[in-house]
């Protein structure tokens, strides 16, 4: 199983940005983690971080017919990208939303996820662990539907 794992914007500066708001882990220190625990699933991951949207959009694309699942952090993309929403349905590949702070409980533009609706979840608000709960979600989704197609 292969897992395409999109870290948004601003996400390549995690440990320096806000650690208040999203702690002082840094972006190589999450996907040594997220390594870590595929390895320990059966799982290849292959990270992509970019901060333009039309990056991101090619990597979902490129995801098609190589990897059986995308691992998202659309960072602030969320709440405003029909762009990320559309490549996500268009690869038709289960997806995992997640999010270092709960957005929920943040400023009111971030309550909404235009990624939420072609998501098979969204987990958010476990700092670096929404990743790892994340990658178990959609693993354990991905096992599930390869298991009833037998």
């Amino acid at each position: 199983m292969k897992i395409l794992v999109v870290h948004g914007p601003n996400l390549n500066m995690l440990g320096k940005r806000e650690p208040g708001i999203y702690g002082v882990a840094t972006l190589d220190e999450i996907n040594a983690a997220i390594s870590v625990l595929a390895q320990e699933l059966g799982c290849d991951v292959t990270f992509v971080q970019a901060n333009g949207e039309g990056a991101l959009v090619e990597a979902i694309h490129g995801a098609l017919g190589c990897c059986d699942g995308i691992l998202i952090n659309p960072a602030a993309y969320t709440h405003t990208s029909v762009a990320l929403r559309d490549a996500i349905a268009a690869v038709g590949l289960p997806a995992v939303e997640v999010h270092l702070s709960n957005i929920h409980c943040r400023e009111e533009f971030r309550h909404h996820s235009f990624i939420a609706p072609v998501a098979v979840g969204q987990i958010a608000g476990f700092g670096p662990d929404s990743y790892l709960l994340g990658l178990r979600a959609l693993f354990t989704h991905i096992k599930k539907g390869i298991v009833t197609k037998d």
